[in-house]
């Protein structure tokens, strides 16, 4: 089972977008995925059909309960849809932090420490699943955190604008510290998300990007890129001369995905 967390602490740079992407495309390709929404907004969520009322998240994480009872199936009429499950987000998340602190006691004797909380109840339910797909909240929290220790691979779109490419200096020093200290096989790959190539200032800050880190092909802003999302229907589903479907063939060529 790989674990693939989709992460930036800035928002608005097209996170949930490229987790639906390749959610899809995984189980189009026959994997069975697990999707958990680690973000209170729960965007991810509803884009899958699903939306409730109060998420059981931190109560699987602590241990109170299994997870087949925080697993629910998508809204989906495709044959790939039947290859997906999610663990959906709520606004409750948002508290996860004040409950870990809550439930400190129980975590120390169960898992030593909170950053290891995810990574342990992957490992009970890893011959379910080929892959697990994380979103998370664009703030470097223990959502985040977790699912660091938990990932085999990080991926992290960002913009070819000045902020989102500051905010990542904090970002990859907070990979650096989990790849040291927990998981020295974590990996990244910094994909340049909503790109309009046109602009120069965006070619600009492409080529300065590319050269401090390995970057993979670039998603450009396209109108289809919101239509797939607000018609709950993946790229690959537009039709075959649809230019996004071009760009993430492009990217999960380079990603071995």
């Amino acid at each position: 089972m790989e674990v693939i967390t989709v992460a930036n602490n800035k928002g608005g740079v097209g996170k949930t977008m490229q987790c639906y992407q390749l959610v899809c495309h995984l189980a189009h390709k026959g994997n069975k995925v697990l999707v958990i929404d680690l973000d209170s907004q729960a965007n991810l969520s509803s884009t899958f059909g699903v939306q409730i009322q109060r998420t059981l998240i931190p109560e699987w994480l602590i241990g109170d309960i299994e997870a087949e009872e925080v697993v629910v199936p998508i809204d989906g009429g495709d044959e790939f849809h039947d290859n997906i499950s999610l663990i959906p987000a709520s606004r409750h998340l948002a508290n996860l932090s004040k409950l870990m602190i809550l439930s400190e006691a129980e975590i120390r004797k169960g898992a030593g420490r909170k950053e290891r909380l995810l990574k342990i109840r992957l490992e009970a339910i890893a011959e379910n699943y080929d892959y697990v797909v994380i979103d998370t909240p664009p703030m470097l929290g223990d959502e985040l955190i977790m699912s660091l220790v938990a990932s085999n691979r990080i991926l992290i779109p960002t913009q070819a604008q000045d902020y989102s490419i500051d905010g990542l200096e904090e970002l990859m020093d907070t990979f650096e510290i989990i790849k040291e200290t927990e998981n020295p096989k974590l990996k990244f790959n910094i994909i340049p998300s909503m790109v309009n190539a046109r602009r120069k200032i965006e070619k600009q800050r492409l080529e300065e990007l590319s050269q401090s880190f390995s970057i993979t092909p670039p998603i450009r802003n396209l109108v289809q890129m919101q239509e797939s999302i607000s018609t709950k229907k993946p790229v690959f589903m537009m039709g075959k001369k649809t230019k996004g479907a071009d760009d993430y063939k492009r990217l999960w060529k380079s990603l071995n995905l």
